[in-house]
């Protein structure tokens, strides 16, 4: 027996077999919302305990194995896998038993044959309680954030409503390939009518406020930063792909948001637009425990594992607010993702999990989506550059900010695995 297959017993397998077990822990990381830079590392990783030589190229939209095996003659064994995949979704869930069965196969705990089987156990159908906590967590997420940004009440109930009917509109739009492409500008098109038939028919809202609070959890925030995180680990494509997609997907919801707003004036609709913050100090404090919550849906963790996400979630946007306000924005968003990142390090060392677990909620309190949306409304509102022109520097401070976080939090406590 050579020291390749001598490794681990699932190392005994056949090569066609580590290679196929190989393809479907990939494509499901990729599935479940994992970066590029990381996505590669752990195949990587995956491949040399199971005795492979494995050259992985990732990009939002595929992925590109090819392998070899070590202890045959070079060129004899090449198999290259092309894997077409649609972008991912954060599945904390799932990744997280995804990366226990790589865990198992790779130590010899479990036999690939078990893996594959352990893995097919994730195809599951949602049950309606999911779905309908899907649902839920839409409604919730966009109250919490109004409700963070101290709107009105008849806003708060307006964002909450409009994110519950996005939420069904959701449910509706993945079933059909037809209507999925335009599941942004759909959304932007139901809440800017909702909002704006509100303000003429009930009372003032802050417009375009409460728009884009009922649109957060479709916002791109996440993507432009895994984007810049992507470019700043020299995965250019990957990086580049990921950034162009946040921007369309600003665009789509832009582009239904100003057509619901022209839609309006054309039915008569005057809405009434105020600006106004009356909540109490209190009232943010309550908002982040039910947008921590929500942001636990939605991210789909195990239940057992909400307590880790929305503590995450919670101490980034505390670390933030008052490190901001000691020394400006930029430096408590860069605090706040240097911390959460490391304490996801720590987390993975210590409890053997996915540093996602908190990484990933951590950030989700920091990325700019809202502010970037705000930036292309205002622009296409006005038709105006400089009114969009500080909204937009505003998302590249704050990227820049999360970023560098992201890698001194890396520097900070390495992690002991990839994902």
């Amino acid at each position: 027996m050579s020291a390749a297959t001598a490794l681990h017993p699932s190392a005994r397998a056949t090569y066609a077999q580590r290679v196929a077990f190989v393809c479907e822990i990939a494509g499901r990381l990729h599935s479940y919302g994992t970066t590029a830079q990381r996505l590669e590392a752990a195949v990587v990783a995956l491949s040399q305990q199971l005795g492979l030589d494995c050259e992985p190229w990732s990009n939002p939209t595929g992925i590109i194995l090819s392998f070899s095996d070590p202890t045959k003659s070079i060129g004899s064994s090449d198999i290259t896998r092309v894997i077409r995949l649609a972008p991912g979704e954060n599945d904390l869930y799932k990744l997280s038993v995804a990366d226990q069965v790589a865990d198992d196969v790779a130590s010899g705990r479990m036999s690939i044959a078990q893996g594959h089987t352990a893995l097919r156990g994730l195809d599951r159908p949602v049950s309606r309680r999911g779905k309908a906590m899907q649902v839920l967590g839409f409604g919730l997420a966009a109250a919490g954030v109004a409700g963070l940004w101290k709107l009105p009440w008849l806003d708060i109930a307006t964002t909450m409503v409009i994110g519950l009917l996005i939420g069904l509109l959701n449910r509706y739009t993945d079933r059909r390939s037809a209507t999925k492409e335009a599941a942004e500008a759909l959304a932007a098109l139901l809440a800017g009518f909702v909002a704006t038939l509100v303000a003429s028919r009930v009372g003032a809202l802050n417009l375009n406020t409460v728009i884009i609070a009922s649109l957060v959890v479709l916002l791109p925030g996440m993507s432009l930063t895994n984007a810049v995180n992507e470019l700043a680990s020299q995965h250019w494509v990957s990086g580049t792909a990921r950034l162009a997609g946040a921007v369309t997907t600003v665009l789509k919801l832009t582009v239904g948001a100003v057509i619901a707003v022209t839609l309006a004036q054309l039915l008569g609709l005057e809405p009434q637009i105020r600006a106004a913050r009356p909540q109490a100090h209190w009232m943010e404090w309550a908002s982040l425990l039910v947008a921590a919550f929500a942001f636990a849906v939605l991210f789909k963790p195990h239940r057992r594992d909400y307590p880790w996400v929305m503590a995450a979630a919670i101490a980034s946007y505390v670390i933030a607010r008052f490190a901001g306000q000691a020394w400006g924005s930029p430096a408590g968003v860069f605090l706040s993702a240097m911390t959460l990142t490391a304490a996801g390090n720590l987390f993975g060392r210590i409890i053997q999990k996915p540093g996602a677990l908190i990484r990933l909620p951590g950030i989700i309190m920091l990325v700019p989506g809202s502010t970037s949306l705000r930036g292309f409304l205002n622009l296409v509102q006005q038709q105006n550059v400089d009114a969009g022109q500080a909204a937009l520097l505003a998302v590249t401070n704050i990227v820049m900010a999360l970023v560098a976080g992201l890698l001194f939090g890396n520097l900070l406590i390495p992690a002991r695995k990839n994902l």
